[in-house]
């Protein structure tokens, strides 16, 4: 086997490749890459068991064949590289990567002892890409990253007709997200658990690329994106996702609605000083202001007062200075509005675009207030 290409975009494929290679790979043949040289093109194809991903690239290619190397060790090395024309060549056991001056020269593996990568699924519809990425980043947040629980360090699916609904939640907050997308058929209705993390790097490295193409497979045991040449799978994890759904509030007679860039800044500025399983309080006042404050001794403490517009009762909420600050970081309105029922109860977090407008409702983040010493 050998071709030619251009090193950015050699770089380019091999990194997204990369991207799926587990740190712990099961076999040590699922460390490497499959690089597959055909006609005009040199597919490029990673695997662990759960996750795939696979493109293909044009290349100059003078032999055709297959190849398996250390895919994290031939990644350092094409991003190392000049930028001019890279040659990739097999000699005998070795992979021999030639740009200008530099050469390299890797091992092998054996190319008979790699798994088939799992077929991609039957189409289920497509999705902007943007708006795919932006719903997965504002619910991510909310999914938990305690591997003893893995139920929840998945993110849900819900797709029902146009609608796609994306769940997550670690116990201390939920996050809801809906987007709409074009199903093939309008009558579908299913639900998906993927690992948050896969979804993630789905959403960063394929929805750029425009319309993303979302495919299920008629068991339910795998999804499949592909999108602008590249395309991935991953087994779906099985199990019973908490009904979520109904712990969002249908009524709340407490709301109070204030600019979201002077929230995040003051609820930052306010964190520094809230101790270890602290929590920064919000107070909400008859005088349309909110009080920010932390710290309860004489090591360190702040306040911070904002403009707030408050409708129903003044409420007093601490919360967790982390929890409380992604939550506030991936809403993407101007102005956010507290909607509560009670102190004790969770508080939920949604956009607003103007003071006096409606909320939005397609991103829902709720938040578990913490206990103060007052309450």
């Amino acid at each position: 086997m050998q071709f030619t290409v251009d090193r950015d975009v050699l770089s380019e494929a091999v990194s997204w490749a990369a991207r799926s290679l587990s740190p712990r790979p099961p076999a040590p043949v699922l460390s490497g890459l499959l690089i597959s040289a055909e006609g005009a093109q040199v597919t490029i194809s990673s695997f662990d068991y759960e996750v795939s991903a696979q493109l293909s690239i044009e290349a100059d290619i003078a032999d055709e064949g297959t190849v398996l190397v250390s895919g994290r060790l031939l990644n350092d090395i094409v991003k190392s590289l000049p930028a001019a024309q890279v040659t990739l060549s097999l000699e005998e056991t070795k992979v021999v990567v030639t740009c200008k001056s530099s050469t390299f020269t890797l091992t092998t593996m054996p190319v008979d002892e790699y798994p088939d990568l799992p077929s991609q699924p039957s189409p289920a519809g497509s999705v902007d890409g943007t708006d795919f990425a932006h719903a997965v980043g504002q619910v991510i947040t909310a999914a938990s990253k305690d591997d003893t629980l893995p139920i929840l360090t998945t993110v849900k699916m819900e797709i029902e007709g146009e609608t796609i609904t994306f769940f997550a939640t670690d116990r201390y907050r939920l996050a809801m997200r809906e987007i709409t997308w074009r199903p093939a058929d309008p009558n579908i209705s299913t639900s998906l658990l993927i690992k948050a993390k896969t979804l993630n790097d789905v959403a960063k490295s394929l929805a750029a690329s425009g319309d993303l193409t979302i495919s299920v497979s008629e068991d339910d045991d795998l999804v499949g994106f592909s999108s602008g040449g590249r395309r991935s799978t991953s087994v779906l994890v099985d199990g019973d996702y908490p009904k979520i759904r109904q712990l969002f509030p249908e009524e709340t007679p407490i709301n109070a609605v204030v600019n979201t860039a002077e929230l995040i800044e003051a609820a930052r500025r306010a964190s520094l000083v809230a101790e270890r399983n602290g929590a920064v309080r919000l107070q909400f006042t008859d005088d349309n202001q909110v009080t920010l404050d932390a710290g309860v001794d004489d090591n360190a403490s702040a306040s911070e007062v904002i403009n707030a517009q408050l409708n129903g009762e003044a409420i007093t909420v601490g919360f967790n200075p982390a929890y409380l600050n992604e939550g506030l970081n991936v809403i993407d309105t101007e102005y956010l509005r507290f909607s509560f029922v009670s102190a004790p109860k969770p508080a939920m977090i949604t956009g607003q675009e103007t003071p006096d407008g409606e909320n939005t409702t397609d991103f829902r983040y709720l938040l578990m207030p913490v206990r103060m010493m007052d309450q």
